[in-house]
């Protein structure tokens, strides 16, 4: 994939819709794009994390550690972005990611991350709109587990 399709890429997802191209390269450039095989993991649970993911092709699954073992809590595709929560907030990961199928993401470092933040603001609101929907959504779902016990 070249430098102008990886750019192309980013552009769709909306955490980076507002970021200037020039700083889109930057960011594509200085990404370690990785590839992973289905079965493969991505990061685990309450591991520190160093980088977060963006999905640029393939799926994966989210999959939480319970006392009952393992539980897939989502899946993210295409255009996603996680193994953010532990580098915004500097805990280990709130969960395991596997690839569902044959992957391609870029690997954004924790350092890239925040400089892109601070020079971004907009990317930080955002951030907290993905987050926000995530909490909504996992209340949610707590709440149903909850009333069908």
């Amino acid at each position: 994939m070249s430098l102008a399709e990886e750019v192309a890429l980013l552009r769709k997802i909306p955490l980076f819709s507002n970021v200037e191209e020039s700083k889109l390269k930057l960011l594509a450039f200085t990404s370690e794009r990785m590839v992973f095989n289905s079965g493969d993991v991505l990061f685990r649970q309450d591991q520190m994390g160093d980088a977060a993911y963006i999905i640029m092709e393939g799926r994966a699954d989210v999959i939480v550690n319970t006392p009952n073992g393992p539980l897939t809590v989502a899946q993210v595709g295409k255009n996603d972005f996680v193994g953010e929560i532990a580098i915004l907030c500097d805990v280990p990961r709130t969960a395991t990611v596997q690839a569902a199928s044959e992957m391609v993401t870029l690997c954004i470092s924790k350092e890239l991350f925040f400089r892109l933040v601070t020079e971004f603001p907009q990317m930080a609101v955002e951030i907290m709109r993905v987050l926000a929907q995530r909490l909504e959504k996992t209340t949610r779902q707590l709440r149903e587990a909850v009333a069908h016990n």
